[in-house]
């Protein structure tokens, strides 16, 4: 770097310096921990895992929330760290939470498929949990594809699911921005499925594709250059390994979620049918919450507004929020929002 008068610039050496510090204090903050708050096993099926997290507050509520979080990230995203963490604001109202961590299948899982995951093991954790609460209904709240195979369990079970709500979730799959829709319309889903589990990184790398400079570069030239403090790289690290940390994708239920979805556009033509029995959305009646992001680039505003138009709900509310996919989850203005619109809207249904 030269400056106007063709000298060496004086800035260099000071920003070589301070980006080596911000790495060295990168690989200092590598082991930071994710996920922040205590729960235990409480029910399994194949590699998935019901969790029941440990209560924060006296004051309990009376219907359980159950989470399901989608197939292709995992699901400590949501309670990454104290201050950054839906679970725990949730905790701290008094709700009773569950979630379902779909594990990391192998192999000899590549044909399970999504009616097995909805019908056995997201139907088998509300069996669980009604259970140990006297046969009431619970609600549930889906997460992205999560909320997906949420809203195709609640049609087809409608007096298991007191109240629903969605969260940055896809239901009109052909909306014109849908950038992520238009790259897999044309996917060979029967030789997807031929090839076996597909490995998250692949996934992983197929999202950050869909904005390059901005999740892949633009990021890093920002954190090494604006001084971060310690707890700034902290946040980023925990971020860091969240999107890294992608499982494998079973076969079958990737190829199905593929065709169905993304290519035949189910949910919205009315033309989804599990395991022989129609699924559609006038069936849901259950009160729903809906809430997207604004600047959602892998869930379009628009793909997530249109369950508006498809639910059979009465008591329906959906909600834009002002920021991007992931920033739903952790960003600090959304942490303020999200929980407290669920938690409020909850309570007037309770």
């Amino acid at each position: 770097m030269k400056s106007a008068g063709g000298e060496p610039s004086a800035a260099f050496p000071e920003l070589a310096l301070q980006i080596g510090l911000t790495l060295n204090r990168l690989r200092a903050a590598a082991a930071v921990e994710v996920g922040c708050s205590r729960k235990e096993p409480v029910w399994s099926c194949g590699k998935t895992i019901l969790y029941r997290y440990a209560p924060l507050s006296a004051a309990r509520r009376s219907a359980p929330l159950l989470i399901c979080f989608a197939l292709v990230n995992r699901p400590y995203v949501l309670d990454l760290q104290p201050d950054r963490s839906l679970v725990r604001r949730l905790l701290e109202a008094g709700l009773d939470v569950y979630l379902i961590d779909w594990g990391n299948p192998e192999d000899a899982d590549r044909h399970t498929d999504l009616p097995q995951y909805i019908e056995q093991h997201l139907a088998g954790s509300v069996a669980h949990i009604r259970g140990g609460h006297g046969g009431a209904p619970l609600n549930l709240l889906g997460v992205c594809q999560g909320g997906v195979l949420s809203l195709c369990y609640a049609a087809r079970h409608p007096q298991a699911v007191a109240n629903l709500i969605t969260l940055t979730t896809p239901i009109d799959f052909h909306t014109p921005d849908n950038l992520l829709s238009k790259w897999v319309r044309q996917v060979d889903t029967a030789l997807l499925e031929r090839c076996g589990n597909v490995p998250g990184e692949l996934l992983n790398s197929l999202f950050l594709a869909l904005m390059p400079l901005r999740l892949a570069q633009q990021k890093y030239v920002r954190l090494l250059t604006s001084q971060p403090d310690q707890r700034t790289i902290e946040d980023f690290v925990r971020m860091e390994k969240w999107i890294f940390d992608s499982p494998p994708q079973n076969a079958a239920a990737l190829a199905q979620f593929v065709r169905w979805f993304y290519q035949e556009n189910r949910l919205v033509r009315d033309t989804l049918s599990i395991e022989g029995a129609r699924v559609s959305l006038r069936d849901i009646r259950q009160p729903l919450l809906n809430l997207y992001a604004r600047e959602d680039h892998i869930v379009p505003p628009s793909a997530s507004r249109a369950l508006g138009d498809h639910i059979g709900s009465a008591d329906y509310t959906g909600r834009e929020v002002a920021t991007g996919h992931i920033g739903m989850y952790v960003s600090r203005a959304a942490g303020a929002e999200v929980p407290s619109r669920i938690i409020s809207w909850l309570s007037e249904r309770s």
